[in-house]
């Protein structure tokens, strides 16, 4: 009994957590229309920021939580909303989320700069020496005040959002801002509260639980991450709903150890809250389409055929230039980029040509480095089966979730990225937990990939051949389908277009192109683990792939240079312990500052090369055709709706 009871307060503790940090993500949601993704690093920042005051500078406990709770989390709540996320709820779903990641990478990598990993610290719970005493078993005075709290919260909320003035403008200013406003309200001044709120809230939970868990980056992040299960089971909407969903996934954990111990039923326990989100994803009501203006999206224009061919051949040459001149390092760094640059690809044709945002690109990478590691052969066909199988799990992940748009649709990728982390390549029939599978080369009429050069040059002719094909696609009418999807489901609805069938195919085509880069990633290296494809590391290439242009070739392949450089900076400058946080910085911020232009920083390319093309004689013929303004708004928000270059 004892023992039961135990399992059940450390359940109970859990659900409380979650349920504090998914109140905060409810609140923000239901009064901006924002979904954070960045809840759980603003818990762990604020974790770190009380250990710094609390053990490292000696501030009391009471200082330091009231400094943490209610200075330091409004004010990075209230700096959120005003250089991030006004008005991003009227945004595209797509890029409110992705502005929200960047600011989850942001503070990854800001926690990483001032906080070295490399040194242990530890905070002790509250009141450490007190407890009650529950027929045999002693319940810390912290679990209790943790349990109480949870409610408190929950409660106070609800009557807040419900039963004050404050509480109905709130709601008002998701409805009608404008229509707020001429009643007397303070759109602004509502949503800085309600983000200052949220924010105090994440901060609460991760004081909270890094006396139960430790002070880890990626721990105390996706813990808090966890609690988008319980905010899915309340619809972003019911706080009720909410409360229960976190302690039913509270005590769920804390009962799983109560069980035989079997190695699934360990990594259950850990993935619990992702498989509950992915259910009530599955099981979750349709969200209605609502009829409104079509929203074009302002895009580069499709190059010719020619350009393509130029731009193509440049590219390999390019490659194979770097691959005679550069040592074996480099030469592995080129072929690195070229494999994440076919994963950018499969956003391109996803995220950019589809407009679903996907968080699981690289579980589908690592779907096809697992293929190649378990089949080990040097058979080109390899290749693809890890094409075939990635595809199919693309399919999938998505047959579930026909019914899913935006948000609820993105959750999903993410869960789906999650399971495979926690539950599928940690496993022993794969890479087992921290291990690796060795990999083959293929031989190809007789050719032996030996070395790094041919077979990095192979995958550059691979990248191009790929990247032309898309945009062979992007010309024809399946590419006119799905940029009428991505500007307006509900209009594509009424032209009778199969949308459901159409995204399965969709899934399983960028899948493939992932398992693809997946496959020649582990090829490469001539091994893989499961340690190379975390959620974390999928999020922070989407991130790059909007830096650079998510709708474009061009910015997927120097996107996947770029997230090379920026991911072996401390390979290539040991020593300098800073540059491991400068992935997160750079990437984070950049993301926010330009998630609002699906062209990125190739936008710019293109206008240069254009303007300087033009004033070349014999180059005018290289010049891209202008596509017709196919879809207009009003004056002050015309859009454009054409391909990307």
């Amino acid at each position: 009994m004892n023992e039961f009871l135990a399992y059940t307060f450390v359940g109970l503790l859990y659900g409380s957590a979650y349920a504090i940090a998914a109140s905060g993500i409810v609140l923000t949601y239901t009064t901006t229309r924002v979904f954070n993704i960045g809840q759980g690093a603003v818990s762990m920042l604020m974790a770190y920021i009380y250990w710094q005051l609390k053990v490292s500078e000696g501030l009391p406990t009471w200082l330091a939580l009231v400094l943490v709770l209610f200075v330091i989390a409004p004010a990075i709540g209230l700096l959120i909303e005003r250089v991030a996320a006004r008005n991003l709820g009227n945004a595209p779903v797509s890029v409110s989320l992705v502005v929200t990641i960047g600011l989850l990478v942001i503070f990854f990598g800001a926690a990483q700069n001032f906080w070295s990993p490399t040194v242990g610290r530890s905070v002790d719970q509250f009141f450490p020496k007190d407890y009650v005493t529950i027929g045999t078993f002693r319940l810390s005075y912290h679990q209790g005040i943790t349990i109480i709290l949870a409610g408190v919260i929950a409660a106070g909320l609800y009557l807040l959002l419900n039963r004050t003035r404050i509480g109905t403008a709130m709601r008002a200013a998701v409805d009608n801002r404008e229509l707020l406003g001429l009643f007397g309200g303070a759109p602004e001044r509502v949503a800085m509260l309600s983000w200052a709120l949220g924010s105090s809230l994440s901060g609460l939970a991760g004081v909270l639980l890094v006396s139960q868990v430790g002070l880890d980056y990626y721990t105390l992040t996706f813990l808090v991450i966890d609690a988008f299960a319980a905010a899915v089971i309340g619809r972003l909407q019911s706080l009720p709903m909410t409360f229960l969903g976190a302690m039913l996934i509270g005590l769920g954990q804390g009962y799983i150890p109560y069980l035989p111990q079997w190695d699934l039923l360990t990594g259950i326990r850990d993935a619990l809250p992702t498989i509950v989100l992915f259910v009530a994803l599955i099981f979750l009501r349709p969200v209605q389409l609502r009829v409104g203006q079509i929203k074009g999206v302002l895009a580069a224009p499709v190059p010719t055929t020619v350009r393509t061919g130029v731009f193509g051949v440049l590219a390999v040459a390019g490659v194979i230039y770097l691959m005679a001149d550069y040592g074996q390092t480099n030469q592995l760094r080129v072929g690195l980029a070229m494999a994440y640059g076919l994963v950018i690809l499969s956003l391109v044709l996803l995220t950019g040509y589809g407009g679903f945002v996907s968080m699981a690109p690289f579980a589908f990478m690592g779907i096809g480095a697992a293929v190649v590691c378990k089949l080990q052969t040097h058979n080109p066909l390899i290749l693809l089966v890890a094409v075939v199988v990635c595809g199919l799990a693309g399919a999938l992940v998505a047959l579930p979730v026909l019914r899913l748009t935006g948000l609820y649709l993105a959750l999903a990728t993410f869960a789906f990225a999650e399971l495979m982390d926690k539950l599928v390549f940690q496993t022993n029939a794969l890479f087992g937990f921290n291990g690796s599978l060795n990999a083959k080369r293929p031989y190809i009429f007789g050719f032996h990939f030996t070395s790094y050069g041919p077979f990095v040059t192979m995958m550059a002719v691979v990248f191009v051949l790929i990247a032309a094909g898309l945009l062979v696609v992007r010309r024809g009418p399946i590419g006119r389908i799905l940029i009428a999807m991505r500007d307006s489901q509900i209009a594509s609805s009424t032209l009778g277009l199969n949308q459901r069938w159409f995204r399965v195919g969709l899934f399983a085509a960028s899948a493939a192109i992932a398992g693809l880069g997946g496959a020649f990633f582990a090829e490469l290296q001539g091994h893989a683990s499961a340690t190379q494809f975390p959620p974390l590391k999928g999020l922070v290439l989407l991130l790059v792939a909007v830096i650079f242009g998510v709708t474009s070739m061009t910015g997927a392949f120097v996107g996947g240079i770029a997230y090379m450089l920026l991911d072996n900076l401390p390979a290539i400058y040991p020593g300098v312990e800073w540059l491991q946080s400068v992935e997160f910085l750079f990437i984070g911020g950049g993301a926010v500052l330009i998630a609002r232009d699906p062209n990125g920083l190739t936008n710019f390319m293109f206008t240069g090369s254009r303007w300087v093309i033009a004033r070349i004689p014999g180059l005018a013929n290289l010049t891209v055709r202008a596509q017709p303004l196919s879809l207009r708004k009003e004056p002050e928000q015309q859009a454009v709706s054409h391909g990307a270059a």
